[in-house]
């Protein structure tokens, strides 16, 4: 990789000739020592014709249609990022490379020796063999069914292991230099696992033996396939249809602009909350991540509690919103909460912003604020929301100033492709979102599942620019929405500790895009009455959990902590889903009920509306 030194990960695997033969060996004579029919042969012939024809068709497809974000999956550019990532680690000392070969040597003798072999390879006894090591990855009972894979895993592991501690052991680095270089490091091991290729992998080599190759023609279509598009596939798409087995609850469009459609969502109960719920989900993904299906949706189920919701879906990006930035949406947001208040000829409107459009929601309360309009809105609910991103996990690894500057040479249309923040979630869990699927569906050639969750995962918005490149800047990278007055919103300057709307703050306790200390600090800004509740799993799933599936737990604490530490050590868990919960203190800021009569039936005689839910903005791309 460079000329500095030897690279200590070819010498590992410099292993004595003696040994390599026989270990190896019986591997060889396993798939090569019985002769190949006349068929046989022919068929693997033509699955290599197949495999070369399919890549040079794709090869010619491609001279005349390079991908809009070439920049960002250009191989050189992730080369040049992994040569980085090797001269800043400590790896071309010779002290070091001693040390672990020695620790690699000693590795294989305890493998080895679990297995009845000698370091020569000649067995010595019979045992069942007990890795020093375990991974997920390697769970399939043929990583550990001969000696040489059991090898190749576990000096696989030794070496993660290693290289990570370097990284914490390294001195010099300040934390944010140190986290990039982190996540940085578990990018590459990663990419580098052994079960990411074929002949490394026990489980894809007795597939292709089986199959005699088919399984990597039907990988290649796959392969080929998400080439095409520019995204890596986790689900049968076809198996989904908006409207028909997603995004189903019924409703109408009820108001409509350039930047959002509302939807009023059909009542089911005879009366209903006076007051009712305004959504706002993230312009990153489609609104129907909360209503996936009847028995995931949060729309139905606050439905059938008697709540009258709206739902804002946002147009996915393209070249007429160039110029459309974070006051836009702050605007958009009052403009929902006024109409809904014309609408049905209401004071206020309970609100709820989930992740980024939480923290949108949070300005917007800000500026209601600030203007005297704060009334408008009777509570607030934020979903994984974040405030203050000095404890914003890896996502800070993408806003420094190179990153900012990849970014900003993608948009030479005023928008981004929504497929360039897919790939980089799929990084923050590489190992289940992106090799997962390699192996299984490149390599072992396996059909996509039919997952809604995966589905809508994939179903990308594109997003403004100069929007994008604002938040990033002003909020990851500087943070500044927490400076009092530091930012103006539809020149207005904005204070989050003016905001006193009383508010409900859900946090996922294994979400890796807000964490939950990140959510948390929401309580050190506003001034109103808070309640905090931890949600047992992550960003998705901690959120959509109906209470029907009985999955998961909340944590509640009715004291006052000062910090999400004292907050755990004093709550008290909850079996189950915390929408309950929610619903109980929602009724608490208003129990007053209407009939569910008039406008609160959206389309009823005399109510002029545009489509039917879910409208045409989450089907545009």
């Amino acid at each position: 990789m460079t000329d500095d030194g030897p690279d200590p990960f070819t010498n590992m695997f410099e292993a004595p000739a003696k040994l390599a033969r026989a270990l190896f060996a019986p591997l060889t004579e396993a798939t090569t020592g019985t002769a190949l029919k006349p068929e046989d042969m022919q068929h693997w012939a033509e699955v290599g014709t197949k495999l070369q024809g399919m890549w040079l068709e794709y090869q010619t497809e491609q001279l005349g249609d390079p991908q809009a974000f070439a920049a960002y999956f250009d191989p050189a550019r992730w080369m040049r990022m992994a040569d980085d990532w090797y001269r800043q680690m400590p790896l071309a000392d010779p002290a070091r490379q001693q040390a672990l070969m020695q620790e690699g040597m000693a590795l294989w003798q305890q493998v080895l020796g679990q297995y009845g072999l000698s370091p020569e390879g000649q067995p010595v006894a019979e045992g069942d063999p007990d890795l020093p090591r375990s991974d997920r990855r390697f769970a399939d009972p043929r990583w550990r069914a001969h000696p040489a894979y059991a090898l190749i895993h576990q000096t696989y592991l030794f070496l993660a292991e290693r290289v990570a501690e370097m990284v914490d052991r390294m001195e010099g680095l300040s934390d944010e230099k140190r986290e990039q270089l982190r996540f940085t490091t578990r990018t590459i091991t990663e990419a580098a696992s052994p079960s990411n290729f074929p002949l490394l992998n026990p489980v894809v080599m007795e597939r292709t033996l089986e199959t005699r190759g088919d399984n990597l023609v039907r990988g290649m279509e796959h392969l080929l396939a998400d080439l095409r598009r520019g995204q890596l596939s986790h689900t049968d798409d076809s198996a989904f249809t908006l409207g028909e087995n997603i995004a189903v609850t019924p409703g109408k469009v009820v108001h409509e602009t350039p930047l959002y459609q509302l939807i009023q969502y059909s009542p089911t109960t005879d009366t209903v909350m006076e007051t009712p719920l305004v959504i706002f989900p993230p312009w990153i993904n489609r609104f129907y991540i909360l209503d996936l299906n009847p028995k995931k949706s949060f729309v139905r189920w606050a439905v059938e509690q008697g709540v009258t919701v709206f739902m804002v879906s946002w147009k996915s990006a393209d070249a007429s919103m160039r110029d459309v930035v974070w006051d836009d949406y702050v605007r958009a947001q009052i403009d929902a909460i006024d109409h809904i208040r014309a609408r049905l000829d209401v004071p206020a409107v309970h609100a709820i912003g989930y992740c980024v459009a939480g923290t949108t929601l949070a300005a917007t309360l800000a500026l209601l604020h600030r203007r005297g309009e704060q009334d408008k809105v009777a509570s607030a609910t934020f979903f994984t929301a974040q405030v203050d991103f000095e404890k914003a996990g890896e996502l800070l690894n993408f806003v420094d100033d190179p990153q900012l500057g990849v970014v900003k040479a993608m948009t030479a249309d005023g928008y981004l492709d929504g497929r360039y923040m897919a790939a980089t979630f799929n990084l923050l869990r590489g190992t289940d979102l992106i090799w997962n699927y390699v192996v299984n569906n490149y390599l072992l050639g396996e059909n996509y599942p039919a997952f809604d969750l995966l589905h809508w995962n994939g179903d990308v918005t594109n997003l403004p620019a100069k929007w994008h490149e604002q938040y990033l800047r002003d909020l990851y990278r500087d943070n500044r929405l927490v400076e009092a007055d530091a930012l103006s919103v539809d020149g207005t300057p904005i204070d989050l500790g003016l905001v006193a709307t009383p508010s409900y703050i859900q946090a996922g306790k294994e979400d890796h895009i807000a964490p939950a200390e990140s959510v948390w600090r929401i309580t050190d800004h506003f001034t109103g009455p808070l309640k905090f509740v931890l949600a047992g799993s992550g960003h998705i799933a901690g959120v959509v959990n109906p209470p029907a599936a009985q999955k998961y737990q909340y944590w509640t604490n009715d004291a006052a902590p000062r910090s999400l530490g004292e907050f755990r050590e004093g709550a008290a868990e909850h079996k189950g889903s915390w929408w309950p919960d929610w619903i109980e203190w929602l009724r608490e800021q208003d129990g007053a009920t209407v009939p569910a009569k008039g406008k609160r039936k959206p389309g009823g005689r005399g109510d002029t509306v545009i489509e039917d839910a879910p409208g045409r903005y989450v089907a545009t791309r």
